[in-house]
């Protein structure tokens, strides 16, 4: 509690003026300090803090040299792969990299780059097939050692917003990495 100490309140006796004695004024803040610790751990407790966005990203184990090797076959006008490379450069081609059906062509991120593309086979595949769940695109994303983690992360991005059901994180091979190197 809140207490004032005024000390004994008053002059000598026996002078002929009679002045009051100044006391120490002391004001207790045990309580206040109590009270502003608690109201500190309520607000710590009820806020809701930033929680770190992430983006799911499943990824398999690597093979022990004894398993055997699973290869897949990707129908040829499905597979759209693309290359990252060096200062935000992206290169993309359809079906095989020895006999590509389409590209290889060079492009930027955003709306009018590789999204207008993965967007366009994807509606091309839908007039071919119909069911985009029969028959949907395949993207392959082949990273280089010269790509940046901002690159794949917005490459994993457009993936979301194009809504790629099926799309795969791979090894470059030299010779891709060597077209990427190449200048157009």
């Amino acid at each position: 509690m809140a207490e004032l100490n005024t000390g004994d309140g008053g002059g000598k006796k026996g002078d002929k003026k009679v002045r009051s004695k100044k006391g120490n004024s002391r004001v207790d803040l045990t309580a206040m300090v109590d009270l502003a610790f608690l109201l500190i751990t309520f607000f710590m407790l009820t806020t809701s803090l930033n929680k770190p966005q992430s983006m799911d990203l499943g990824m398999p184990d690597k093979p022990k040299p004894e398993d055997p090797q699973i290869t897949m076959k990707v129908p040829d006008d499905r597979s759209l792969t693309i290359l990252l490379g060096e200062g935000n450069k992206i290169k993309w081609y359809l079906g095989q990299f020895a006999t590509p059906l389409a590209g290889p062509e060079e492009v930027t991120y955003g709306k009018e780059g590789i999204r207008k593309e993965i967007l366009s086979r994807e509606q091309i595949l839908l007039e071919k097939f119909g069911d985009p769940k029969k028959a949907g695109l395949i993207v392959i994303i082949k990273p280089s050692k010269k790509s940046t983690y901002r690159n794949l992360v917005d490459i994993l991005d457009e993936m979301a917003i194009c809504k790629v059901p099926t799309y795969a994180i791979v090894d470059i091979t030299k010779e891709e990495d060597a077209l990427l190197a190449k200048v157009d």
